[in-house]
């Protein structure tokens, strides 16, 4: 007779997700480059304040990432500031570019980080030369400018970096999951430095997202001068025809 107890079927314990490494940058740098930038942006679909792009490079000198490196959106704000000290240290430069809600309402979202990631790559390459490779986070490369340049890309060199897009980088690979959090960092600080200016937004909270605090000073107040105010502003109506959102 079976045993009830043998009988229960044991459910093997289920493996841990694997966090951000380096295999893909790695794979990069023996294939030619010898600088892999990783970079993520934050701040896209906010209301107010400036779009945000982080980056790190990594050469074939560079060791594993800081213990508990992640995708931002993954690590709770204590998380993310607990890992500065580290990160700052870790590869061989590092930088945040931002684009404010001007040249937002100027240009455009995407040539807004296009203009945000041209100038965190402008910092390193001041340290270190230009790099080789980016690695972007996504299916859509924001960071070429178009074929035909606009007014607004004129500025930008022919000679840029190679993109390497690839799906879901800010959790698999670790040099976009250090620029994620250290330009999460970096514009949240902001936000919060700001918000005792604009105290009825409640910025040091939402740092600039749509929280119903937010909603209800913008349908109560309207827009104050840091707000992206080409978007379609919930509560205030549409300034322009042009869309918000990202």
């Amino acid at each position: 007779m079976t045993s009830p107890v043998a009988a229960v079927a044991v459910r093997p314990a289920r493996a841990a997700r694997p966090g951000p490494h380096l295999r893909h940058e790695r794979v990069l740098l023996r294939t030619g480059a010898r600088l892999v930038a990783g970079m993520d942006e934050v701040g896209r679909g906010s209301l107010a304040g400036p779009v945000s792009v982080g980056v790190v490079v990594v050469d074939v000198t560079t060791r594993s990432a800081p213990r508990g490196v992640a995708d931002s959106k993954l690590l709770t704000p204590l998380a993310r500031t607990a890992l500065l000290p580290a990160l700052s240290r870790w590869g061989t430069a590092r930088a945040v570019g931002h684009a404010s809600a001007a040249e937002i309402d100027e240009i455009g979202i995407i040539a807004a980080l296009r203009l945000a990631g041209t100038r965190a790559l402008a910092t390193v390459a001041e340290r270190v030369g230009p790099v080789d490779v980016v690695l972007l986070d996504g299916s859509h490369d924001w960071l070429t400018p178009p074929a035909q340049a606009s007014l607004f890309d004129e500025a930008a060199s022919a000679d840029g970096p190679r993109v390497h897009m690839r799906v879901k980088a800010d959790r698999t690979c670790a040099s976009v999951a250090a620029a994620s959090v250290l330009a999460k960092c970096e514009r949240d600080a902001m936000m919060a430095a700001l918000a005792p200016e604009h105290p009825a937004y409640r910025w040091d909270e939402n740092k600039g997202y749509a929280s119903p605090d937010h909603l209800a000073a913008l349908a109560t107040l309207g827009p104050s001068v840091l707000h992206r105010r080409s978007w379609r502003l919930p509560g205030v109506g549409v300034t322009d025809e042009s869309p918000g959102g990202g």
